[in-house]
């Protein structure tokens, strides 16, 4: 049997593996749907087979980048990553999506972002994580104030999406701020 994921960090519902590059076709169809790829920012890009497939194996060789998958039947259900860490001053910023409609708003991105929460406090020893998310994402905002994230600046109007300019919002979460 050929394992496709691996549990790398284990949650009650999700776990989190190493991506798979032969996932390059799922994740294809993802950044090309504009739900998924209006909320990351790369809404105006056509991403092809072969560039995401460039981009998993570089995600997959640098960093702490991850496949969300369900445990119950080791399904993909999106991407978690945590970016631009610095260990000298024990930061980073967190990136997740989840790509399928049917699998939003389940508890899924909030519990995967708590197991990277943990796994980014608890095993890299970071001590702020932060991340960015636009202002018209109100479900994502729901959940990253859920896990603890507080907002800490917003650059207005800094996003133009289907003729209308929207906020970047940033938020983070403190190693002392944050509950399992």
């Amino acid at each position: 049997m050929i394992m496709k994921y691996f549990k790398k960090i284990i949650g009650e519902r999700v776990y989190l593996s190493p991506i798979n590059i032969d996932d390059a076709e799922v994740y294809t169809k993802w950044m090309n749907d504009y739900e998924v790829s209006g909320n990351l920012g790369n809404y105006g890009q056509m991403i092809t087979l072969g560039s995401e497939k460039s981009i998993l194996e570089k995600l997959a060789a640098e960093g702490q980048n991850f496949a969300v998958v369900l445990l119950e039947d080791d399904h993909l259900i999106g991407n978690i990553g945590l970016m631009y860490i610095d260990h000298i001053n024990r930061k980073a910023e967190v990136g997740l999506f989840i790509g399928e409609p049917e699998n939003r708003s389940r508890g899924y991105g909030a519990e995967a972002l708590r197991l990277a929460l943990k796994y980014g406090f608890e095993t890299l020893n970071l001590h702020n994580i932060m991340l960015h998310v636009h202002s018209d994402n109100q479900r994502a905002i729901a959940c990253y104030n859920k896990v603890g994230f507080q907002e800490f600046g917003r650059r207005r109007e800094a996003l133009f999406k289907n003729g209308k300019y929207f906020d970047l919002i940033h938020m983070e979460i403190l190693d002392t701020d944050y509950q399992i």
